[in-house]
């Protein structure tokens, strides 16, 4: 375990420091060797904490020195924490883990440490919240019969539903999972490709299979799809039937109609969960098409039983580089919406004018 000594500055009743705010604790630990681990090669994992929380850390023998803001500084006694128990759990630590720690120790929630906080167990392991809205997200997984997970990709949107319904199934809980989405860029010309049905549509079921194959065996997912427990359909698939005692996920639900949509969540039956998550930034419908998801969204939030979890770029788990890139485009989409609010009232104006001069 880590002791943590304060740093004479702390110990002073009144001090400069104290009075702008700032703080510096200083952690010792007991294990040289996990400490080492901790720090990274060439203390890279220490950079990536001063960069992610604004602090400075400095090590020497067994501790570790934090000085900065008083919020920062904690903040940052929080993940290192999380870090080093992780480690002395026997868990590998990467550079995603350490970024995970940064933005898990930005939630202001009673339930800290983090260890308090939700996991999926899968027979691949536990799977933890990577950022606050996916700590969010799994408690509304756990706790509600329906939810809704709706932001940018990578975020864990699906990656999290998938890993509740193999949890689910594991338990028994559930009798089965169906995963879903629209193929909606095969369109009409899905008859045209190559290949039966299953070769038609595999592609766009692609990621789904993906996340499956991260939570259990390949030989086990294959035994369970061939028993019809694990079953990957394009949504189209779901109309007239009624699903009970299963867990159903619908991918990339921004891509369906609302008639779509309604048919979806009418499938539902006794005993059955169900996820629905989308990106109402990436809808590739028609010209002029109203998307299923936003129109479920402003029907159903707030019914009894439903959960709605809006993640956003902070909660990007993927690259950093994509968080970014997420960012780029919110922020040219909210300039275009700036400019044509100006156009348009620009417009106005001058109409206005026209009508005063009597032209």
């Amino acid at each position: 375990m880590t002791q943590i000594t304060l740093s004479p500055a702390d110990r002073k009743p009144v001090s400069a420091t104290a009075s702008l705010g700032t703080k510096a604790i200083t952690l010792t630990f007991a294990d040289n060797g996990l400490l080492a681990l901790l720090l990274g090669d060439h203390d890279r994992n220490i950079v990536r904490l001063e960069q992610g929380l604004g602090v400075r850390m400095s090590c020497r023998g067994n501790r570790l020195a934090i000085n900065g803001d008083a919020a920062r500084v904690e903040a940052a006694q929080s993940a290192v924490n999380s870090l080093y128990r992780r480690l002395e759990r026997g868990e590998p630590l990467s550079p995603s883990d350490v970024d995970a720690a940064v933005r898990m120790a930005e939630i202001d929630d009673p339930r800290l440490p983090l260890a308090d906080l939700p996991a999926i167990r899968t027979r691949r392991g536990a799977v933890g919240p990577r950022s606050p809205g996916q700590a969010t997200y799994m408690d509304l997984l756990a706790k509600h019969e329906m939810v809704f997970g709706i932001g940018p990709a990578g975020t864990g949107k699906t990656y999290l539903a998938v890993a509740q319904a193999v949890a689910m199934l594991t338990a028994g809980t559930v009798d089965r999972i169906i995963l879903s989405r629209p193929a909606v860029e095969a369109g009409e010309r899905l008859g045209f490709l190559p290949g039966d049905l299953k070769e038609k549509v595999d592609p766009y079921l692609r990621p789904l299979y993906d996340a499956l194959g991260e939570m259990m065996p390949a030989e086990m997912m294959a035994k369970r799809m061939a028993t019809g427990e694990i079953e990957v359909a394009p949504l189209a698939f779901m109309r007239g039937r009624t699903l009970k005692h299963a867990f159903v996920i619908l991918d990339e639900a921004q891509n369906t109609t609302p008639v779509q949509m309604k048919m979806f969540l009418t499938r539902m039956g006794e005993g059955t969960r169900m996820v629905v998550a989308g990106d109402l930034s990436q809808v590739d419908l028609p010209s002029g098409a109203r998307s299923g998801l936003r129109d479920a969204l402003e029907t159903l939030e707030g019914l009894p039983g439903i959960g709605v979890c809006r993640f956003d770029k902070r909660d990007v788990v993927r690259h950093p580089l994509v968080a970014r890139i997420v960012d780029a485009y919110e922020q040219r989409a909210s300039a275009e919406k700036d400019t044509r609010r100006e156009a348009r009232r620009q417009d106005g104006r001058q109409d206005g004018r026209l009508e005063g001069s009597g032209k």
